[in-house]
């Protein structure tokens, strides 16, 4: 991979551009990176491509690059979002990373009967996304949408995409995990049956699982998918980057 710094800029790119950089941009350019006039950058903003760019000026208090040339064409991002009830501060922030790296176009968090996390910082949400995007050669950031409660998401949803239900247990409550009977198809079972269906949406659960009142509502809509990630019970950070995973080998863009 390139040694070269990347970074997502919300400026139009084209070649001969000067452009003026805020002041978290400049100090990281000239102060970490510590850049000096004529280093090689590259950017994108999420419409144009990415651009290779060289410093301009690299002053203690402001920074400006000039733009040089495009390297890549810009390209869509799989239409695929990741629906997420919140945990704790440090899992939240690897959802987002990893759901980033994995190409979502939509990260929300959903406030569900069992959500333990009561303040949801959508700035710093944001923030790790475009981190998350930068490093890892994507040209564009997913939308972090507001938390929403599970019943007004579901109220509110577009049926024409499907929501693929990350289900565990089975119907047979005495059992531990609710047994087999009512257990969801495996998620790669379920994809490969809906090749020609479209668009996606992953919905995760909070730890403890989604409560009876809510795997009801979820199972009664015609456009949930219910599906299993296996035999063990994943932590809700592993089920996101699971699932999306799977998503990505049969239906996004790994082939």
């Amino acid at each position: 991979m390139s040694a070269e710094p990347r970074l997502f800029i919300d400026q139009p790119l084209s070649g001969g551009a000067r452009l003026e950089l805020d002041r978290d941009a400049a100090h990281y350019l000239v102060n970490v990176m510590r850049l000096k006039p004529g280093a090689p950058v590259r950017l994108f903003n999420g419409r144009d491509g990415e651009w290779r760019a060289q410093v301009a000026e690299a002053g203690k208090r402001a920074a400006a690059l000039s733009v040089s040339e495009r390297l890549r064409a810009q390209a869509a991002s799989p239409d695929v979002h990741l629906y997420f009830a919140p945990v704790k501060r440090a899992r939240t922030d690897f959802i987002v990373e990893k759901a980033t790296e994995l190409g979502a176009g939509l990260i929300g968090p959903v406030m569900t009967r069992r959500t333990n996390a009561e303040r949801v910082r959508t700035d710093r949400l944001a923030a790790t996304a475009r981190e998350a995007a930068e490093q890892t050669e994507r040209l564009d950031l997913p939308v972090i949408a507001e938390p929403v409660a599970l019943d007004r998401l579901i109220a509110g949803w577009d049926p024409a995409r499907r929501l693929i239900f990350c289900d565990e247990a089975g119907e047979e409550g005495e059992k531990p995990w609710g047994g087999e009977a009512g257990r969801a198809r495996p998620i790669r079972e379920a994809l490969e049956d809906r090749r020609d269906e479209g668009p996606w949406a992953i919905l995760i659960g909070p730890e403890g699982g989604f409560d009876a009142s809510e795997r009801e509502l979820l199972r009664a809509q015609g456009f949930v998918v219910p599906v299993s990630l296996g035999p063990r019970i994943l932590r809700a950070d592993t089920a996101a980057a699971a699932a999306l995973s799977v998503w990505q080998a049969v239906r996004g863009d790994w082939g």
